[in-house]
């Protein structure tokens, strides 16, 4: 199973909604958060095609997207086997 990441702010909805998501998949996740951040979020986003909001999720080294991305993969039945290695 690759690790999971997820990359938050304290008071941001689409953060919680992914915790939630992937809690009720019974997948683990590393929850960091990028409050008081600016460095560490403008690196990320430089690595990531300019990608600036929360939550940043990551499978494995593979930068997946926000809450929506991940929900779609999981929708198509995509999000379990790329966190399987499938």
């Amino acid at each position: 199973m690759k690790l999971v990441k997820i990359y938050t702010t304290t008071v941001c909805p689409y953060c919680d909604a992914a915790k939630r998501l992937f809690r009720a998949l019974g997948v683990p996740f590393e929850e960091i958060s990028l409050e008081g951040r600016a460095e560490e979020r403008t690196r990320l986003s430089k690595e990531n095609g300019g990608w600036r909001t929360v939550p940043m999720i990551f499978v494995g080294s593979q930068f997946i997207g926000g809450f929506d991305d991940a929900k779609k993969l999981h929708d198509r039945g995509e999000l379990l086997p790329l966190i399987n290695g499938h």
